[in-house]
């Protein structure tokens, strides 16, 4: 029996299980990222910016990435494995990336195609699957993260119209957006509103000096008196219960991506090890080193292996969110703990964006809290577990 994987890379298998669309999306997405992305990936991380964002948006519209799980409206209505396939090679590429299509398909697009009426997913769905329009999604506030059922942003009854007061932080695309899926608070609770970002008293100012997700944009939400129309209220969005909604999709979207930044440490350690001699030998011929490197493939095929699962309940018998929550929690601490060990492995050339492993690696701590704390996603757990609250 040969001492040697048929594809080391792919020591399970796993990419056998894939369809012929899976690997199409596959194939499309990292042929894309290869060529448009990854050779400007390092400087535009250690710039801080994601520029040309319009563009970068309409060729992301192009490959039909935008809302691809969706139907209809220009949407790709693709099956959640296809999405979760996307999601894994822009994720190898940069966290960014993901980040930017995970908040305009998985929670600006989707809260309007969930809970939105016709007459929104009409004028916003076809530009936004296009990438001519880009949506945030304003949930989060200053004081009130894991807790949004406490957030204090108001929008009260004037007349026919709403008038919306608030602050909104740490919003994926605030600065660039054309529109925003706002939650506040009304006489009737939480509610969600369509605000197009050129309406009066909006702002948006960029959140600056990240050492996370530096390719992308970050900002704070500021509302002060936006009017708008009795229209722009999401008319199918009742209580906390839809922006949760939102963030389980944007969280299975999670799931699969942080697989690809771990396969692109594990890759990037692999290949140093093969390459880098120290006492004569290569470091991929010491034990110790050995060691790393299975552990890594280890965990990161067990992470595969869950998301996999989890997209066959999605595309079939229906996914619980606690199921989410598991995979949220188990893969991205396990991504993370292998972009920290890849890091060792490349010894001071880890710290270098001449490799990809510290930028990973650096992304993933934002990863790491956002669409829910592990703290949270812990608790979810053990309440779906056991049966008890915990959360207070």
């Amino acid at each position: 029996m040969p001492f040697t994987l048929p594809d080391p890379a792919d020591p399970l298998g796993l990419e056998a299980l894939l369809g012929d669309e899976e690997r199409a999306v596959r194939d499309t997405v990292r042929q894309y990222c290869a060529e448009r992305i990854e050779p400007h990936i390092a400087d535009w991380f250690e710039r801080g910016e994601l520029p040309d964002l319009p563009e970068l948006a309409r060729g992301f519209g192009k490959l039909g990435l935008l809302g691809m799980h969706l139907e209809g409206y220009g949407c790709a209505g693709m099956s959640a494995l296809a999405y979760g396939v996307a999601c894994r090679e822009l994720e190898a590429c940069d966290s960014g990336l993901r980040s930017f299509v995970s908040v305009q398909g998985s929670l600006a697009m989707f809260a309007v195609h969930r809970f939105g009426s016709e007459e929104q997913k009409q004028e916003w769905l076809p530009r936004m699957a296009a990438g001519e329009a880009v949506g945030c999604f304003g949930l989060t506030e200053p004081d009130h993260g894991s807790d949004p059922s406490s957030l204090r942003t108001r929008a009260r009854r004037d007349g026919g119209d709403w008038i919306l007061d608030g602050r909104k932080m740490w919003i994926t695309n605030g600065s660039v957006a054309e529109v925003a899926i706002v939650w506040a608070r009304t006489d009737d609770g939480i509610r969600g509103f369509v605000v197009p970002t050129a309406t009066p008293g909006f702002s948006a100012p960029e959140i600056k000096h990240k050492m996370s997700l530096r390719a992308s944009v970050t900002s704070e939400l500021v509302l002060d008196g936006v009017r708008l129309p009795a229209s722009a209220l999401l008319p199918g969005a009742h209580g906390v219960s839809a922006p949760l909604t939102c963030l389980n999709e944007a969280r299975y979207g999670i799931v699969w991506g942080v697989t690809g930044a771990a396969r692109s440490a594990w890759q990037a350690a692999a290949g140093y090890a093969a390459q880098r001699e120290q006492f004569g030998r290569p470091l991929a011929a010491f034990q110790l080193t050995q060691q790393k490197l299975v552990d890594m493939a280890l965990e990161l095929h067990k992470a595969m292996l869950t998301a996999l699962h989890l997209a066959r309940l999605k595309d079939g018998p229906g996914i619980h969110p606690a199921q989410i929550s598991f995979g949220k929690l188990n893969n991205v601490r396990e991504a993370l703990e292998i972009c920290r060990t890849a890091r060792t492995v490349l010894g001071a050339n880890g710290i270098s964006l001449e490799y990809p492993v510290i930028r990973h690696m650096n992304n993933l701590e934002s990863v790491l809290t956002y669409e829910g704390t592990t703290e949270m996603h812990t608790l979810a757990l053990g309440q779906a577990l056991t049966g008890h609250a915990a959360f207070r």
